[in-house]
This record gives structure tokens, sequence and C-alpha cells, in this order.
């Protein structure tokens, strides 16, 4: 069993920036591939970004955040941090960690196995 944390989300203004961090705790795995996904009011749950597990460092991202968001983990502190740059009123959601057991990364909600309770994000105009 892994229990995941979320923390750091608030209210930021428009252009502003924001820190997501997730603590794994249990039986995690440095090898668990690792993803953040959002979910705004109405709307289906959406990929954010993915990290693949250890050995791999590969990095995956939205079309909707490269360039101004960056997913970071530090396996040492089972951690994994997101960090949001540029922000705008369209990244407003409720913010998930979530992780997989495989080392692999996915872009879809089923494809992974435990989630965290999700923290919000909201970006004022």
């Amino acid at each position: 069993q892994v229990q995941l944390v979320e923390s750091g989300g608030g209210l930021v203004q428009a252009g502003g920036s924001l820190r997501l961090s997730c603590a794994a705790s249990g039986r995690t795995s440095s090898r668990s591939a690792m993803a953040w996904f959002r979910q705004a009011p109405g709307k289906e749950r959406e990929f954010v970004a993915a990290a693949t597990g250890w050995p791999s460092s590969t990095t995956y991202y939205a079309d909707s955040v490269k360039g101004r968001f960056t997913i970071s983990r530090d396996n040492a502190k089972n951690t994994v941090a997101l960090q949001m740059n540029g922000l705008s009123p369209e990244d407003t959601a409720v913010y998930y960690c979530a992780g997989r057991s495989s080392v692999f990364a996915a872009t879809t909600p089923h494809e992974y196995d435990y989630w965290g309770q999700g923290t919000q994000v909201t970006v004022s105009s």
C-alpha cells in the first residue's frame, strides 16, 4: 500500500508561480512512475506531467503546460514536485499526484494505481 499526500496549492495571480509537492509513504519504490493530473469543475481528469521510474529520468508533459511546468522527483526523499510558472486562469483545478507499479510513465488516469487526495490551485485573472 502506498499513500500520497499533496501540498503547495493555493491562490495565485495570473503570471505567478506555485510549487506542488507530493510525499509518498508506505510500500514506495523509486522504480514507480509518478505523474500529476488535474481536474477542473465539470471536466474530466486530465494528464499534466509524468516522470518515469529509476533508473530512467524521462519526463512527459501535456501540450498545454509544456515550457511552463516542470516535474521532478527526489527518490531519496520519496517526493515528486511540480513547479508551475506562468500560471493562467485556465490552470485552475484540483491537482492530483499519482503513481503506478511500473517504471514506464502513462498519460491516462486508469493506468495509475494509487492517488493522493488532491490540492486546489486557483489562478485569478
